[in-house]
């Protein structure tokens, strides 16, 4: 499921360049004759718990495979939030390792001993971790160097400076009676940007407040903010 859902686009295109190595190891090839990867919950409850043994054999070749020291990650809707930030930094580590749970979730004893990190997607529950560990294999293949046709193109994406990205138009100039803002066709790249930053800052103040509680204010970000609510 995760080698077919990321062989498409950029994620795709990264791995056939060989920017990075994607390898997968199936509970299930650790399981004993006739054992299953999940059984029933101590204490009752609905839902099935993924097995620790096959689990641990699993984590254990995984990380004998990887370079020294790489870090062994479950998604889960208890860990941690990943944001750009997080990506960014996981980007640049020599290697990962991902758990993908599903059911109610794996053994706790395995999340004691066997796993370093917990992150989550966001505040919601998936089928399994499968989807989101292609999510996030995915954000972190687009940033590495060559993944992306321009090199420039990762780095003026939403949450890249902690902002939403601005608005973008292309042909034609004039759509059903709403025409391409005047400042992109003038040639001034300086207004450009300017203009640019500033939908960048109100896209930001109308549709994610909360990003910019812990954003580092530049002045030429006030000097946006301020062209932006006081015209001239």
């Amino acid at each position: 499921m995760i080698l077919d859902g990321l062989d498409y686009g950029v994620s795709g295109r990264t791995l056939e360049k060989g920017l990075a190595r994607l390898r997968i190891w199936d509970l299930k090839d650790y399981c004993p004759a006739r054992m299953r990867v999940d059984d029933r919950p101590y204490g009752g409850g609905p839902g099935m718990v993924m097995r620790p043994e096959p689990l641990r054999k699993a984590i254990r070749a995984a990380r004998n495979s990887l370079p020294q020291g790489s870090a062994m990650i479950y998604l889960s809707p208890q860990g941690r939030r990943i944001d750009q930030d997080t990506v960014e930094a996981w980007s640049r580590e020599p290697g990962l390792g991902f758990i993908a749970g599903r059911y109610e979730g794996v053994d706790e004893r395995i999340c004691e001993r066997d796993i370093d990190e917990q992150w989550s997607l966001g505040d919601y529950i998936l089928s399994g971790g499968e989807l989101a560990i292609m999510v996030v294999i995915d954000a972190i293949l687009r940033l590495l160097p060559g993944a992306l046709g321009h090199e420039d193109s990762a780095k003026d994406e939403s949450f890249a400076h902690g902002l939403l990205e601005y608005p973008h138009y292309t042909r034609p100039q004039e759509f059903e009676g709403q025409p391409v803002p005047d400042v992109l066709l003038n040639g001034n790249h300086a207004q450009i940007q300017h203009w640019r930053q500033q939908q960048a800052i109100l896209r930001t103040c109308q549709r994610r407040p909360d990003l910019l509680c812990e954003r580092h204010w530049w002045m030429q970000d006030l000097t946006c903010l301020d062209a932006w609510m006081y015209p001239r």
